[in-house]
């Protein structure tokens, strides 16, 4: 079990990596580009233990978007590729920034804009749900990675 859960917020996060395809996977590590496409993170794993140099994962101790987004794509979490694709193209760091780390605001302003066009949300807020339901159950640990000098 994790030491530490990530901000519920953060599977959103993972949603948008897998619906904008900014995932690279390998046989033991993957490289997932931030939203911003400025940075990539380094996700590796061996057996039940996931490092990562994301700096959630790296400073605060608990999994970042770029390991439950790889969580998703090997099938240790829910995914579902339909909800994902609606998460596209979301500028999370710019969000994350404006709401000064307040992970929750930035969620509700996505939801809030994409139900301003029209596109239904419940599927993607019960994916996290069930997401984060599942992390809270999955037997793993993460730790850091060392940063890239």
């Amino acid at each position: 079990m994790l030491k530490k859960l990530p901000p519920e917020e953060k599977a959103y996060e993972a949603f948008s990596a897998i619906g904008d395809q900014r995932i690279t996977m390998s046989e033991y590590s993957a490289e997932v580009k931030s939203s911003d496409g400025s940075k990539t993170y380094t996700v590796e794993w061996d057996g039940n233990r996931y490092t990562s140099d994301d700096n959630a994962t790296f400073w605060q101790g608990y999994p970042g978007y770029p390991v439950i987004a790889v969580l998703m794509k090997q099938g240790r979490l829910s995914c579902n590729e339909a909800v994902c694709e609606k998460m596209k193209g979301i500028p999370w760091k710019q969000l994350n920034d404006m709401h000064k780390r307040n992970y929750a605001e930035a969620v509700r302003d996505v939801l809030d804009g994409l139900k301003a066009q029209g596109v239904g949300t419940d599927d993607i807020t019960a994916l996290a749900e069930t997401v984060n339901n599942e992390l809270k159950m999955l037997d793993i640990e993460t730790g850091r990675k060392r940063k890239k000098k």
